[in-house]
């Protein structure tokens, strides 16, 4: 009941509450953006979502406008030297993401939820099988992510979804909620072009 009503009801109450709220920080960063580097202040991705089925993500753009599209911060090549300097401060404080509540509204994603994979992480998604952790509508934020986000590896980051999809109730999906709220003040787990740098720093001690 909770997982396939209740849970989507919240989606759009909140989702749409959130809208209105932060329209005035939508168009302050849509400002900034584009002052800093002249393009769109947002930019789709092709995303995997419920199911394996495909979506587009929309985020705040974070990266100049030369970056290649559709490929992981991590398989670029010094991925610094095509983050904006808004767009360092919209991925430290993960505001990049809030163009996302659009796609909780109309159903694409839960506020809670796996983060959804790009269409080319096999390897994330083949991971996630073994969990039944794609057969959960994808999330703004969710158990890995307060887990570790980009310092965990493929393999880790999947066992978490899982975790997730065996735990999913109204009391984890708060649990979630607020421990990525103090995530994301502590600013923890985000590494620019990283992923499993977790344990890369454990092999280094």
């Amino acid at each position: 009941m909770y997982a396939k009503v209740i849970k989507r009801a919240f989606d759009i109450v909140l989702s749409f509450c959130a809208l209105i709220a932060l329209s005035w920080l939508y168009l302050g960063l849509i400002i900034a953006i584009k002052i800093d580097d002249p393009g769109p202040a947002l930019f789709t991705q092709k995303r995997v979502g419920v199911h394996k089925t495909f979506f587009k993500l929309h985020k705040f753009r974070s990266m100049k406008m030369s970056t290649p599209h559709d490929i992981p911060t991590h398989q670029l090549e010094n991925p610094d030297q095509y983050i904006t300097k808004v767009g360092k401060f919209l991925r430290k404080t993960s505001l990049d993401e809030l163009p996302q509540i659009w796609d909780i509204f109309v159903g694409k994603m839960s506020i809670i939820g796996p983060r959804p994979a790009l269409w080319n992480q096999d390897d994330l998604v083949a991971e996630r099988d073994k969990y039944g952790a794609n057969d959960v509508k994808p999330g703004l934020t969710g158990w890995a992510q307060i887990n570790g986000r980009d310092e965990l590896e493929i393999p880790v980051k999947a066992k978490l979804d899982g975790e997730y999809v065996e735990k999913l109730s109204f009391g984890f999906d708060i649990k979630c909620f607020f421990g990525s709220i103090v995530s994301v003040f502590k600013r923890e787990g985000v590494v620019e072009g990283g992923t499993g740098e977790l344990k890369k720093s454990e092999n280094k001690d």
